[in-house]
């Protein structure tokens, strides 16, 4: 087991939600931050919603989601996130906050052993692990959608992470949340990233060449490959506009043409069609 219990978890959107639930349901006391009293109150309807379905589902029962969500507390300020074990990061995916954000955590985080941790799908750990003064205990913690399902985290050491914050990351992972940890370098699109973004790419440009519909697209690979989803309905699931920064980070770091968004890809997230959170994307969800 880890010696992490008090866990600190930076949004409570889409991923934040999740990763905060996985670490109540592991018997945590987790801390959720977000930018105002709105988003808070969404936050945590999310995971009372989400909580509540696994229960229908037969795979919690009703004691242990009142457990799990007596285990969180949503707040608006960062300074409640002082006594932090751990904090994991799932903001918006933009250098630029993530690097204010930490340097925020560097100054508000007093414990000195503690782990800052990133939950990004592709910017390089090392650019946020600057902001800070502790470079040593900064770490990419990459969890996948949904959080609550989803088995894998890549744990991702910069060059400038310590091992210790390694092992204790892993050791995290593995001991506490029970899901299944792999090593990423620290590249843009890390291990499944760096393979799976050009594949939803090649389908989108195939979509927007008029080689064959989306659904066709989709049945394809899911009858054809025993794949679960297809890829345009895992792009929506993903969202696009999540898609669309994971592959401009891509592409700037390798500038190869099988990490550019396609057209097709940059008009829908212009649009606001961003997938199934936005209720159109690729498919229509507004009267599923």
């Amino acid at each position: 087991m880890s010696d992490i219990t008090r866990v600190g978890v930076i949004g409570c959107g889409l991923m934040g939600s999740g990763i905060a639930e996985v670490c109540a349901r592991a018997g945590l006391e987790v801390i959720v931050r977000e930018i105002d009293d709105t988003a808070a109150a969404a936050g945590r309807d999310r995971i009372r919603a989400s909580l509540g379905r696994a229960v229908k589902a037969g795979k919690l029962s009703s004691l242990e989601r009142d457990a799990a969500l007596e285990c969180v507390t949503v707040t608006t300020e960062l300074s409640d996130l002082a006594d932090r074990d751990l904090v994991i990061e799932a903001a918006t995916e933009n250098p630029e906050v993530k690097a204010a954000l930490f340097a925020e955590l560097d100054r508000t985080v007093k414990q000195p052993e503690a782990i800052l941790a990133t939950n990004t799908s592709s910017i390089p750990i090392v650019q946020v692990a600057r902001a800070t003064s502790r470079p040593a205990q900064v770490v990419g913690l990459h969890f996948f959608n949904p959080a609550p399902v989803q088995k894998l985290v890549e744990v991702i050491p910069s060059v400038l992470t310590g091992p210790q914050t390694a092992e204790r990351a892993s050791a995290f992972v593995t001991g506490t949340l029970v899901k299944t940890a792999i090593t990423a370098p620290d590249r843009s699109g890390f291990v499944v990233n760096a393979l799976l973004v050009p594949y939803l790419l090649a389908a989108i440009r195939m979509l927007d060449a008029g080689h064959a519909t989306a659904g066709d697209i989709d049945t394809g690979m899911v009858l054809g490959c025993a794949h679960p989803m297809g890829p345009l309905r895992l792009a929506d699931l993903i969202g696009l506009d999540t898609l669309r920064a994971v592959a401009d980070s891509m592409y700037e770091e390798f500038k190869e043409p099988l990490y550019a968004a396609p057209p097709l890809l940059c008009r829908m997230t212009d649009a606001g069609l961003l997938g199934r959170k936005a209720g159109r994307g690729f498919y229509d969800y507004q009267q599923a």
